[in-house]
Protein backbone atom coordinates (compact mmCIF):
# COMPACT_ATOMS: atom_id res chain seq x y z
CA UNK A 1 0.00 0.00 0.00
CA UNK A 2 1.72 3.64 -1.11
CA UNK A 3 2.03 5.56 1.44
CA UNK A 4 -0.43 8.32 -0.25
CA UNK A 5 -3.25 6.01 0.88
CA UNK A 6 -2.28 5.73 4.55
CA UNK A 7 -4.31 6.39 5.96
CA UNK A 8 -6.82 4.20 4.17
CA UNK A 9 -10.15 4.92 5.71
CA UNK A 10 -11.44 7.60 8.19
CA UNK A 11 -11.89 7.87 11.71
CA UNK A 12 -12.92 9.42 15.09
CA UNK A 13 -11.32 12.59 16.40
CA UNK A 14 -9.23 10.65 18.48
CA UNK A 15 -6.91 10.00 15.62
CA UNK A 16 -4.47 12.24 14.64
CA UNK A 17 -2.27 12.19 10.69
CA UNK A 18 1.32 13.25 11.19
CA UNK A 19 3.46 13.89 8.26
CA UNK A 20 7.19 13.81 8.68
CA UNK A 21 9.34 13.81 5.26
CA UNK A 22 8.46 10.25 3.76
CA UNK A 23 6.61 9.10 6.84
CA UNK A 24 2.99 9.24 7.87
CA UNK A 25 2.18 8.22 11.93
CA UNK A 26 -1.55 7.69 12.67
CA UNK A 27 -1.27 8.66 16.37
CA UNK A 28 -4.15 6.79 18.02
CA UNK A 29 -5.04 8.87 21.06
CA UNK A 30 -6.92 6.39 23.84
CA UNK A 31 -8.62 6.25 27.33
CA UNK A 32 -7.11 3.68 29.49
CA UNK A 33 -9.90 2.02 30.58
CA UNK A 34 -12.42 2.38 27.72
CA UNK A 35 -13.66 -0.19 25.11
CA UNK A 36 -14.15 2.35 22.75
CA UNK A 37 -10.69 2.67 22.80
CA UNK A 38 -10.20 -0.98 22.60
CA UNK A 39 -11.94 -1.32 19.63
CA UNK A 40 -11.10 1.88 17.88
CA UNK A 41 -7.40 0.17 18.12
CA UNK A 42 -8.43 -3.19 16.37
CA UNK A 43 -9.45 -1.57 13.59
CA UNK A 44 -6.90 0.86 12.99
CA UNK A 45 -4.24 -1.79 12.80
CA UNK A 46 -6.61 -4.07 11.26
CA UNK A 47 -7.65 -1.77 8.83
CA UNK A 48 -4.26 0.01 8.26
CA UNK A 49 -1.56 -2.91 8.65
CA UNK A 50 0.82 -0.21 9.19
CA UNK A 51 5.03 -1.22 8.96
CA UNK A 52 5.17 -0.98 12.84
CA UNK A 53 2.99 -0.71 15.66
CA UNK A 54 4.73 1.55 18.10
CA UNK A 55 2.92 1.08 21.72
CA UNK A 56 2.78 3.36 25.13
CA UNK A 57 4.82 0.58 27.04
CA UNK A 58 7.79 -0.19 28.38
CA UNK A 59 9.78 -3.99 28.38
CA UNK A 60 8.55 -4.05 32.06
CA UNK A 61 4.91 -3.03 31.62
CA UNK A 62 4.86 -5.06 29.01
CA UNK A 63 5.70 -8.43 30.54
CA UNK A 64 3.17 -7.16 33.33
CA UNK A 65 0.69 -6.79 31.21
CA UNK A 66 1.17 -10.01 28.78
CA UNK A 67 2.48 -12.36 31.26
CA UNK A 68 -0.35 -13.62 33.70
CA UNK A 69 1.91 -14.55 36.20
CA UNK A 70 4.08 -11.77 36.76
CA UNK A 71 4.31 -11.99 40.46
CA UNK A 72 6.05 -14.89 39.38
CA UNK A 73 9.17 -12.46 38.64
CA UNK A 74 8.77 -10.15 41.44
CA UNK A 75 11.32 -10.10 43.92
CA UNK A 76 10.74 -8.60 47.15
CA UNK A 77 14.17 -9.37 48.82
CA UNK A 78 16.13 -8.09 46.00
CA UNK A 79 13.42 -5.25 45.51
CA UNK A 80 14.47 -4.43 49.41
CA UNK A 81 18.04 -4.81 48.63
CA UNK A 82 18.17 -2.29 45.81
CA UNK A 83 15.76 0.27 47.95
CA UNK A 84 13.27 0.05 45.61
CA UNK A 85 10.11 -0.75 48.25
CA UNK A 86 9.11 2.22 48.10
CA UNK A 87 8.89 2.39 44.25
CA UNK A 88 6.96 -0.31 43.75
CA UNK A 89 4.25 1.02 46.58
CA UNK A 90 3.62 4.14 44.36
CA UNK A 91 3.68 2.11 41.43
CA UNK A 92 1.14 -0.66 42.58
CA UNK A 93 -1.18 2.32 44.12
CA UNK A 94 -1.61 3.61 40.46
CA UNK A 95 -2.21 0.48 39.24
CA UNK A 96 -4.80 -0.08 42.03
CA UNK A 97 -6.36 3.36 40.95
CA UNK A 98 -7.11 2.74 37.18
CA UNK A 99 -8.20 -0.88 38.23
CA UNK A 100 -10.94 0.72 40.28
CA UNK A 101 -11.84 2.67 37.66
CA UNK A 102 -11.46 0.24 34.90
CA UNK A 103 -13.82 -2.28 37.53
CA UNK A 104 -16.65 -0.21 36.81
CA UNK A 105 -16.71 0.08 33.37
CA UNK A 106 -15.58 -3.54 32.70
CA UNK A 107 -12.69 -3.04 31.14
CA UNK A 108 -9.52 -3.82 32.49
CA UNK A 109 -6.61 -0.80 32.40
CA UNK A 110 -4.10 -1.16 29.38
CA UNK A 111 -6.62 -3.10 27.73
CA UNK A 112 -6.17 -0.96 24.51
CA UNK A 113 -2.33 -1.54 24.79
CA UNK A 114 -2.83 -5.40 25.06
CA UNK A 115 -5.54 -4.90 22.32
CA UNK A 116 -2.71 -3.27 20.53
CA UNK A 117 0.10 -6.00 20.55
CA UNK A 118 -2.33 -8.95 19.98
CA UNK A 119 -3.59 -7.39 16.71
CA UNK A 120 -0.53 -6.36 15.72
CA UNK A 121 0.98 -9.93 15.96
CA UNK A 122 -2.62 -11.67 14.64
CA UNK A 123 -1.25 -9.41 11.60
CA UNK A 124 2.64 -10.27 11.74
CA UNK A 125 3.10 -6.64 12.19
CA UNK A 126 6.52 -5.73 14.45
CA UNK A 127 5.88 -3.89 18.06
CA UNK A 128 8.04 -1.55 19.29
CA UNK A 129 8.05 -0.15 22.89
CA UNK A 130 8.34 3.43 22.81
CA UNK A 131 7.58 4.47 26.78
CA UNK A 132 9.83 5.44 29.37
CA UNK A 133 11.11 2.75 32.28
CA UNK A 134 8.73 3.42 34.39
CA UNK A 135 10.97 2.85 37.70
CA UNK A 136 13.08 5.93 35.86
CA UNK A 137 9.85 7.57 35.32
CA UNK A 138 8.87 6.93 38.82
CA UNK A 139 11.97 7.69 40.72
CA UNK A 140 12.83 11.06 38.91
CA UNK A 141 9.06 11.91 40.16
CA UNK A 142 10.39 11.41 43.54
CA UNK A 143 13.44 12.99 43.54
CA UNK A 144 12.03 15.58 41.87
CA UNK A 145 9.19 16.18 44.55
CA UNK A 146 9.99 18.30 48.05
CA UNK A 147 9.45 17.08 51.15
CA UNK A 148 6.28 17.98 52.14
CA UNK A 149 4.58 17.60 48.50
CA UNK A 150 5.84 13.67 48.73
CA UNK A 151 3.27 13.35 51.54
CA UNK A 152 1.12 15.47 49.83
CA UNK A 153 1.54 12.90 46.43
CA UNK A 154 1.15 10.11 48.96
CA UNK A 155 -1.95 11.13 50.32
CA UNK A 156 -3.65 12.14 47.25
CA UNK A 157 -3.17 8.79 46.10
CA UNK A 158 -4.16 6.89 49.02
CA UNK A 159 -7.06 9.24 48.70
CA UNK A 160 -8.09 8.12 45.78
CA UNK A 161 -8.04 4.27 46.71
CA UNK A 162 -11.00 5.03 49.14
CA UNK A 163 -12.95 7.30 46.81
CA UNK A 164 -16.17 5.71 46.20
CA UNK A 165 -17.59 7.80 43.22
CA UNK A 166 -18.93 6.26 40.65
CA UNK A 167 -17.87 6.81 37.10
CA UNK A 168 -20.65 9.27 35.00
CA UNK A 169 -21.24 9.19 31.78
CA UNK A 170 -19.84 12.44 31.53
CA UNK A 171 -17.02 11.57 33.60
CA UNK A 172 -15.61 8.86 30.96
CA UNK A 173 -16.82 11.72 27.86
CA UNK A 174 -14.13 13.70 29.74
CA UNK A 175 -11.70 10.61 30.34
CA UNK A 176 -11.27 9.86 26.61
CA UNK A 177 -9.54 12.91 26.68
CA UNK A 178 -7.05 12.49 28.54
CA UNK A 179 -5.40 8.87 30.38
CA UNK A 180 -6.38 8.42 33.59
CA UNK A 181 -2.46 9.50 35.02
CA UNK A 182 -3.04 13.06 33.48
CA UNK A 183 -6.61 13.22 34.96
CA UNK A 184 -5.25 12.18 38.46
CA UNK A 185 -2.19 14.91 38.15
CA UNK A 186 -5.11 17.70 36.81
CA UNK A 187 -6.88 17.30 40.26
CA UNK A 188 -3.71 18.19 41.71
CA UNK A 189 -3.86 21.35 39.98
CA UNK A 190 -0.55 23.07 40.16
CA UNK A 191 0.63 21.75 43.51
CA UNK A 192 3.14 19.43 41.87
CA UNK A 193 4.13 20.67 38.77
CA UNK A 194 7.23 19.20 39.19
CA UNK A 195 5.36 15.93 39.41
CA UNK A 196 3.85 16.76 36.41
CA UNK A 197 6.61 17.28 34.47
CA UNK A 198 8.37 14.07 34.76
CA UNK A 199 5.24 12.04 34.41
CA UNK A 200 3.48 13.86 31.44
CA UNK A 201 5.70 16.17 29.62
CA UNK A 202 8.64 14.32 29.81
CA UNK A 203 7.59 11.18 28.33
CA UNK A 204 5.54 13.64 25.68
CA UNK A 205 9.70 14.27 24.27
CA UNK A 206 10.67 10.65 25.10
CA UNK A 207 7.73 8.97 23.18
CA UNK A 208 7.49 11.67 20.08
CA UNK A 209 11.38 10.58 20.17
CA UNK A 210 11.34 6.89 20.22
CA UNK A 211 8.15 7.47 17.45
CA UNK A 212 10.66 8.92 15.00
CA UNK A 213 12.87 5.68 15.90
CA UNK A 214 10.45 3.20 14.41
CA UNK A 215 10.92 1.95 11.64
CA UNK A 216 9.05 2.31 8.17
CA UNK A 217 6.93 4.65 6.45
CA UNK A 218 3.58 3.98 8.19
CA UNK A 219 3.23 3.67 11.72
CA UNK A 220 0.43 3.50 13.91
CA UNK A 221 1.48 4.66 17.58
CA UNK A 222 -1.16 3.90 20.48
CA UNK A 223 -0.90 6.18 23.41
CA UNK A 224 -3.16 7.70 26.07
CA UNK A 225 -5.02 10.33 25.01
CA UNK A 226 -3.22 12.81 27.95
CA UNK A 227 0.28 12.21 25.86
CA UNK A 228 -1.37 13.07 22.09
CA UNK A 229 -1.01 17.05 22.36
CA UNK A 230 2.39 17.10 23.82
CA UNK A 231 3.46 14.49 21.09
CA UNK A 232 2.23 16.80 18.24
CA UNK A 233 3.52 19.92 19.85
CA UNK A 234 7.05 18.84 20.18
CA UNK A 235 7.44 16.08 17.21
CA UNK A 236 8.69 18.27 14.65
CA UNK A 237 11.12 19.31 16.75
CA UNK A 238 14.37 17.31 17.20
CA UNK A 239 14.85 16.79 21.16
CA UNK A 240 16.93 13.98 20.76
CA UNK A 241 19.59 15.61 22.73
CA UNK A 242 17.25 15.63 26.30
CA UNK A 243 16.90 11.45 25.98
CA UNK A 244 19.62 11.08 27.98
CA UNK A 245 19.12 13.57 30.03
CA UNK A 246 15.36 12.75 30.58
CA UNK A 247 16.48 9.18 30.87
CA UNK A 248 18.69 9.45 34.00
CA UNK A 249 17.65 9.34 37.78
CA UNK A 250 19.31 12.63 39.42
CA UNK A 251 22.08 11.88 42.40
CA UNK A 252 21.11 12.61 45.67
CA UNK A 253 22.55 16.74 46.06
CA UNK A 254 25.53 17.32 48.06
CA UNK A 255 23.38 19.29 50.20
CA UNK A 256 21.67 16.42 51.18
CA UNK A 257 24.35 13.82 51.40
CA UNK A 258 25.81 16.95 53.93
CA UNK A 259 22.92 16.94 56.05
CA UNK A 260 22.44 13.13 56.09
CA UNK A 261 26.11 12.76 57.51
CA UNK A 262 26.39 15.50 59.68
CA UNK A 263 23.49 14.12 61.70
CA UNK A 264 25.23 11.26 63.06
CA UNK A 265 28.17 13.10 63.10
CA UNK A 266 26.66 15.62 65.36
CA UNK A 267 25.30 12.31 67.70
CA UNK A 268 28.51 10.31 67.76
CA UNK A 269 30.72 13.47 68.14
CA UNK A 270 28.50 14.78 71.58
CA UNK A 271 28.73 11.39 72.76
CA UNK A 272 32.55 11.34 72.80
CA UNK A 273 32.24 15.14 74.42
CA UNK A 274 30.01 13.97 77.01
CA UNK A 275 32.67 11.28 77.56
CA UNK A 276 35.48 13.89 77.70
CA UNK A 277 33.66 16.29 79.35
CA UNK A 278 31.17 14.06 82.23
CA UNK A 279 32.81 10.54 82.28
CA UNK A 280 32.27 7.60 81.12
CA UNK A 281 29.08 7.07 83.22
CA UNK A 282 27.27 10.10 81.81
CA UNK A 283 28.18 8.84 78.09
CA UNK A 284 26.82 5.30 78.84
CA UNK A 285 23.76 7.06 80.12
CA UNK A 286 22.91 9.21 76.81
CA UNK A 287 23.84 5.47 74.93
CA UNK A 288 21.58 4.01 76.58
CA UNK A 289 19.00 6.70 76.24
CA UNK A 290 19.88 6.88 72.49
CA UNK A 291 19.34 2.96 71.81
CA UNK A 292 15.67 3.39 73.85
CA UNK A 293 14.99 6.17 72.16
CA UNK A 294 15.30 5.20 68.49
CA UNK A 295 14.72 1.37 69.16
CA UNK A 296 11.31 1.78 71.00
CA UNK A 297 9.37 4.02 68.71
CA UNK A 298 10.37 1.66 65.66
CA UNK A 299 9.64 -1.70 67.31
CA UNK A 300 5.96 0.23 68.14
CA UNK A 301 5.94 1.15 64.57
CA UNK A 302 6.25 -2.54 63.83
CA UNK A 303 3.76 -3.48 66.18
CA UNK A 304 1.24 -1.24 64.95
CA UNK A 305 1.82 -2.96 61.59
CA UNK A 306 1.45 -6.32 63.05
CA UNK A 307 5.05 -7.39 61.82
CA UNK A 308 6.75 -10.51 62.62
CA UNK A 309 7.73 -11.16 66.47
CA UNK A 310 11.03 -11.56 65.50
CA UNK A 311 10.63 -8.45 63.07
CA UNK A 312 9.58 -6.23 65.68
CA UNK A 313 13.20 -7.40 67.50
CA UNK A 314 15.00 -7.11 65.27
CA UNK A 315 14.46 -3.22 64.21
CA UNK A 316 14.82 -2.23 67.76
CA UNK A 317 18.07 -3.72 67.52
CA UNK A 318 18.85 -2.63 64.51
CA UNK A 319 17.59 1.43 64.39
CA UNK A 320 19.81 2.79 66.86
CA UNK A 321 22.65 1.52 64.49
CA UNK A 322 20.93 2.69 60.94
CA UNK A 323 19.93 6.05 62.80
CA UNK A 324 24.32 6.87 62.31
CA UNK A 325 24.30 6.08 59.13
CA UNK A 326 22.11 7.61 55.90
CA UNK A 327 23.33 4.17 54.33
CA UNK A 328 20.22 2.48 54.98
CA UNK A 329 17.19 3.28 56.97
CA UNK A 330 15.31 1.42 59.80
CA UNK A 331 12.48 0.17 57.39
CA UNK A 332 14.59 -1.33 54.99
CA UNK A 333 16.33 -3.44 57.79
CA UNK A 334 11.91 -4.36 58.92
CA UNK A 335 10.98 -5.25 55.40
CA UNK A 336 13.81 -7.41 54.65
CA UNK A 337 13.40 -9.78 58.12
CA UNK A 338 9.47 -9.39 57.75
CA UNK A 339 9.94 -10.66 53.74
CA UNK A 340 12.32 -13.25 54.93
CA UNK A 341 10.17 -14.47 58.08
CA UNK A 342 6.51 -13.86 56.52
CA UNK A 343 6.62 -13.73 52.84
CA UNK A 344 3.26 -13.20 51.20
CA UNK A 345 1.75 -16.09 49.15
CA UNK A 346 0.61 -16.21 45.80
CA UNK A 347 -3.17 -15.22 46.11
CA UNK A 348 -1.91 -12.12 47.72
CA UNK A 349 0.06 -11.19 44.97
CA UNK A 350 -3.08 -11.33 42.67
CA UNK A 351 -5.52 -9.24 45.08
CA UNK A 352 -3.41 -6.42 46.01
CA UNK A 353 -4.98 -4.25 43.76
CA UNK A 354 -8.19 -4.83 45.71
CA UNK A 355 -7.11 -5.41 48.96
CA UNK A 356 -5.72 -1.52 48.64
CA UNK A 357 -9.08 -0.66 48.76
CA UNK A 358 -9.92 -1.35 52.13
CA UNK A 359 -7.92 -0.65 55.11
CA UNK A 360 -9.15 -4.24 56.33
CA UNK A 361 -7.32 -5.59 53.53
CA UNK A 362 -3.79 -3.22 54.62
CA UNK A 363 -3.29 -5.33 57.38
CA UNK A 364 -4.70 -8.91 56.09
CA UNK A 365 -2.48 -9.02 52.89
CA UNK A 366 1.07 -9.90 53.76
CA UNK A 367 2.33 -8.07 50.94
CA UNK A 368 0.22 -4.25 52.07
CA UNK A 369 1.56 -5.32 55.11
CA UNK A 370 5.07 -5.77 54.33
CA UNK A 371 4.83 -1.84 53.37
CA UNK A 372 3.41 -0.80 56.31
CA UNK A 373 6.08 -2.58 57.77
CA UNK A 374 8.82 -0.37 56.11
CA UNK A 375 6.70 2.96 56.71
CA UNK A 376 5.78 2.48 60.18
CA UNK A 377 9.27 1.55 61.65
CA UNK A 378 10.96 4.12 58.95
CA UNK A 379 8.32 6.81 61.02
CA UNK A 380 9.25 5.16 64.53
CA UNK A 381 13.23 5.33 63.63
CA UNK A 382 13.18 8.74 62.07
CA UNK A 383 11.16 10.05 65.66
CA UNK A 384 13.71 8.40 67.81
CA UNK A 385 16.73 10.34 65.76
CA UNK A 386 15.07 13.47 66.74
CA UNK A 387 13.84 12.57 70.38
CA UNK A 388 17.23 11.11 71.18
CA UNK A 389 19.55 13.86 69.70
CA UNK A 390 17.51 16.34 71.02
CA UNK A 391 18.14 14.72 74.49
CA UNK A 392 21.79 14.39 73.80
CA UNK A 393 22.64 17.31 72.48
CA UNK A 394 20.66 19.10 75.57
CA UNK A 395 22.74 17.37 77.88
CA UNK A 396 25.69 18.18 75.86
CA UNK A 397 25.56 21.73 76.61
CA UNK A 398 23.41 21.92 79.88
Amino acid sequence: MPTESFPAADYPADVHTIHSKDRTILLVGTAHISQESVDLVQEVISQEKPDTVCIELDEKRFKALTQKKKWQSLDLKQIIKNKQLSTLMINLLMASYQKKLGDQLGVQPGAELLSATRTAEAHNIPIALCDRDVRITLRRAWKSTSFFKKGYLLATLFASLFDSTEISEEKLAEMKQKDVLSDLMDEMGSTLPDVKKVLIDERDIYLSEKIKETSGERVVAVVGAGHVAGIMKVFQEDRSAELEKITTIPPISKVWKFIGWSIPALIIGSLVAIGVQKGAADAGANVLYWILANGIPSAIGGILAFANPLTVLGVFAAAPVTSLTPVIGAGYVAAFIQVMRTPPVVKEFETVGEDMGTIKGWWQNKLLRLFLVFLFTGLGSSVGTYIGGYEIIKNLIS
